[in-house]
């Protein structure tokens, strides 16, 4: 092996296998890309962001839809192979733990499953334990 190689090199295509989300330079040409299940899902989340957090910043961090408030990364959201994850942060989804029993969660994700409804209230107290997590800081 060569010095400074770790491992053997991924081709491009084998890379991606479905794991990881598009990504884009802004949250527009984010979705644009997506087929319409998971376009219709990202735009009801993005709604529901705007409500919780109006005047909130759209950007594009680490290659996906992100929100800032007062300067700071509020929240991500993403499209996956048979999900869309919100990205409110490990404090909220800890904090939420009973709530969120029905979806799959790691230490700051939540997923929710693009054959079922997305949780309107839920999200919403999602995204309002986060505005107010900031608003402390």
């Amino acid at each position: 092996m060569a010095a400074g190689r770790r491992g053997p090199r991924k081709s491009a295509s084998s890379s991606r296998k479905g794991k990881r989300p598009l990504k884009a330079a802004s949250v527009d040409a984010y979705l644009a890309k997506l087929p319409p299940p998971k376009r219709a899902a990202l735009q009801r989340l993005r709604k529901l962001i705007a409500a919780a957090a109006p005047g909130a910043e759209e950007t594009v961090s680490y290659g996906i839809p992100a929100y800032k408030v007062d300067g700071r990364i509020f929240v991500w959201f993403a499209a996956f192979a048979r999900h869309v994850s919100l990205f409110p942060g490990a404090s909220v989804v800890a904090a939420h733990r009973a709530a969120l029993k029905a979806f799959t969660t790691s230490k700051g994700t939540v997923r929710f499953q693009l054959d079922e409804d997305l949780p309107a209230g839920l999200v919403t107290r999602l995204l309002k334990a986060k505005l107010a997590e900031l608003r402390r800081a």
